[in-house]
């Protein structure tokens, strides 16, 4: 096993208390937005034989094994996080596989720099993710019913909203949701800013279900994706508790820190509540209108111990250990490479004892137990 030594990504979203604190180390005073864990060259994990995207591009067979190396390439295919949201991230959407690869494919071919800032498609995977509370946890994830919109909306009180509630009613579930949210990104800024002071204020007067809407305008003034948030179902996790974002499903994280885990990719399309490139265009290909129940996951208990979240996809596999002490060791050995990270307690992984925030890699095969007493998340693929 390798211990990690995670880089943490200072993002202006980012609390200044959360991952210090679950590190059990000072503040600095700056925002600490997300710890990584894995093999992206943005910001691979270290270890004592180099960063882990060197260690497996040396021996590629070796650290992943070949079952993985065949299926996903010679590279880990996720990536772990510890996220902490002290503001909303953007709303965005990430694309299936075909279309990152087709995205990717036209951008390249029209010479468009990977750095430049209407730049959508980094690369050409997908990016399925899944968000798991440590503390209490808001997000946005999916539409509503857009009915239930309606009435969110028209409990404002706000003239300029009901050509919007108007069109939520009138059409089936698809077509409303595709208007209106055309509607909302490409509305003249002047007006959209005016309509958001309105409704912001109507949020901040009627608080209970509207409040999360005021906090929203409160970081991001006049944005649209004020109003597009109100089509979305607002999730409050409880710690364990998850959400399993797909492509083509708009979402946002508000507040919480949590474990995160993801396919390797870069690849965001944005909605809004942000200042950064908004595609319209390709953000409505991308987008999936459908409504729905955002599906909240729980653990799903072995008789070994192993709480997994169940995903449809490959490229990762999250679960939990909850440890009790009493000396019993649980046997992780697996003919894929995992990333063990300790979330509270003290615990033993091989010949490394973890703390909370602290983490390992394990290559294929290496044999791996754990014991102590405290939490440990398990991060691997399915091959």
């Amino acid at each position: 096993m390798d211990r990690l030594d995670n880089v943490i990504r200072p993002y202006a979203w980012g609390s200044p208390t959360a991952i210090p604190k679950l590190l059990g180390v000072e503040p600095t005073g700056e925002p600490q937005a997300e710890m990584w864990m894995g093999a992206h060259p943005g910001a691979p994990s270290h270890t004592a034989r180099g960063t882990l995207a060197e260690v497996i591009a040396a021996d590629p067979e070796r650290e992943l094994g070949a079952a993985a190396v065949g299926k996903f390439g010679p590279r880990l295919p996720f990536l772990l996080k510890i996220l902490a949201a002290g503001a909303p991230l953007s709303l965005q959407v990430h694309p299936d596989l075909e279309q990152a690869r087709q995205g990717y494919a036209d951008e390249e071919r029209r010479g468009i720099p990977l750095d430049a800032p209407h730049r959508n498609y980094k690369d050409a995977n997908h990016k399925p993710e899944l968000i798991c509370a440590l503390t209490e946890f808001d997000g946005l994830c999916g539409f509503r019913d857009p009915l239930q919109a309606a009435d969110l909306l028209d409990g404002l009180g706000v003239d300029s909203l009901k050509p919007y509630i108007d069109l939520l009613h009138a059409h089936p579930e698809e077509a409303a949701l595709r208007e209106v949210l055309t509607a909302v990104l490409t509305a003249d800024p002047e007006e959209m800013a005016h309509t958001v002071a309105e409704a912001t204020a109507a949020c901040a007067r009627l608080g209970g279900d509207y409040l999360p809407y005021a906090d929203l305008a409160h970081h991001y003034p006049g944005d649209p994706g004020v109003i597009a948030a109100m089509l979305l179902n607002h999730v409050r996790l409880q710690p364990g508790e998850a959400l399993f974002l797909g492509a083509g499903i708009p979402h946002a994280y508000l507040s919480g820190l949590g474990v995160e885990i993801m396919a390797n990719s870069d690849n965001v399309l944005r909605c809004g509540l942000t200042p950064k490139h908004v595609d319209v265009p390709e953000l409505l290909r991308i987008v999936r209108f459908e409504a729905g129940d955002p599906g909240v996951l729980r653990p799903e208990a072995s008789a070994e111990g192993e709480e997994v979240y169940d995903t449809p996809i490959d490229e990762f596999r999250l679960s939990r250990y909850v440890l009790t002490g009493g000396g019993a060791t649980h046997d992780l050995t697996r003919s894929a490479p995992q990333i063990l990270l300790c979330t509270a307690g003290s615990v033993r992984a091989g010949e490394h004892k973890l703390t909370s925030g602290q983490s390992v890699f394990v290559p294929a095969g290496e044999k791996a137990g754990v014991s102590g007493d405290g939490t440990v998340f398990r991060a691997t693929m399915i091959i």
